[in-house]
């Protein structure tokens, strides 16, 4: 698949076209995931804070994007929220415990477990990309993909 990595951190200034297109294989959803085919994903100012290294990858290469709007193309083991050819959305948080009090609260952001979609896990800068199905976003046909 072609995707968009971020191969370091870097200032803008310096490097104002950080990303790099690749060719690499598709993502293969895992136990309680699904595969999303990305359709769009948005740009966000918080790519800029990932590329410039004020929130930081963990790794490189790294798929940036957490906007994401797709269809489902294949489920993982034990995925059962969503059927294949069905619209979703993949947002900022990939994933969270969903057992601790941040969580429970409502503010799985603050989850010590929490993996952020194109910072901690490949993101949507890409044609494909993974997300549990318990973060996948059901999208109503009123909103286009576009």
């Amino acid at each position: 698949m072609k995707a968009l990595v971020l191969t370091g951190i870097v200032p803008l200034a310096e490097n104002p076209a950080p990303l790099v297109e690749v060719e690499m294989p598709a993502p293969v959803p895992g136990p309680g995931e699904v595969l999303i085919e990305v359709s769009a994903c948005g740009v966000c100012h918080t790519e800029i804070d990932e590329i410039e290294g004020r929130t930081p990858p963990p790794a490189f290469p790294v798929v940036l994007g957490h906007q994401v709007v797709g269809t489902v193309k294949a489920l993982g083991p034990g995925s059962t929220r969503y059927r294949e050819g069905e619209r979703v959305g993949g947002g900022w948080i990939h994933r969270a415990c969903g057992r601790c009090d941040a969580c429970l609260s409502g503010n799985e952001n603050l989850c010590g477990s929490f993996r952020a979609t194109g910072r901690d896990v490949n993101g949507g800068y890409a044609e494909f990309m993974t997300v549990p199905d318990a973060f996948a976003h059901p999208l109503p046909a009123l909103f286009s993909d576009t």
